[in-house]
């Protein structure tokens, strides 16, 4: 098994070897490219992130600047929107499912290094798998660390640590990121708080 193979069955492997730094080169390339976009390009933006993710749906935005390790390894669904200062360490697969919503400076690592300093001297790293269910809403500066799974219908509140499991039909914050409640229809009327909405189109 080469350093790549190992990467993407979550064992320990050595990101320089086997192509690797090579990949994350030209993946550098392609975020560069779609960073640097002048205002009036930003209709290029579905076209080079389709070009870059392993697979997306047909509607997907995402305000720049942007930054991932290799592209491929990201999938995201339908009506995907991130804003401004996304920053996903591809290394295991991160999936997103449909309609999702990212804040600003959301980071998604699923990438890690050994605890024990020996070990992590030695240059091993590991990747885990991140999953993000449908109709999921992560609210600005939250981190995401390897292994999570996020349930569908979840609203991550802003600056969590989510370092476990957060299950479907909840609203979960802090750190480490817990679950506060359920959502619930009740909260169908409600745009912020106790603020009921003033249109009945939604």
């Amino acid at each position: 098994m080469n350093q790549k193979e190992r990467m993407l069955c979550g064992l320990p492997y050595r990101g320089w070897m086997d192509g690797l730094d090579a990949e994350r080169n030209a993946c550098k390339a392609a975020v560069y490219e779609l960073n640097l976009l002048q205002p009036k390009e930003q209709d290029r933006i579905p076209e080079l992130i389709k070009k870059l993710f392993g697979k997306t749906g047909n509607r997907l935005w995402i305000e720049p600047p942007f930054h991932c390790d290799y592209g491929w390894n990201i999938e995201v669904g339908e009506n995907f929107y991130a804003n401004y200062g996304l920053t996903i360490l591809d290394v295991g697969k991160v999936t997103f499912g449909d309609n999702v919503m990212i804040a600003p400076n959301v980071s998604i690592y699923a990438a890690g290094h050994p605890i024990h300093p020996v070990s992590r001297n030695s240059g091993y790293e590991y990747g885990i798998p991140v999953t993000v269910g449908n109709n999921v809403w992560i609210g600005g500066s939250v981190v995401i660390l390897p292994g999570v799974t996020i349930g569908d219908n979840t609203v991550i509140g802003a600056g969590s640590v989510v370092t476990k499991d957060v299950p479907a039909n909840v609203i979960a914050a802090g750190n480490p990121c817990r679950v506060l409640r359920e959502i619930t229809e009740k909260d169908r009327k409600f745009y912020y708080k106790d603020r009921i909405f003033d249109v009945s189109d939604y």
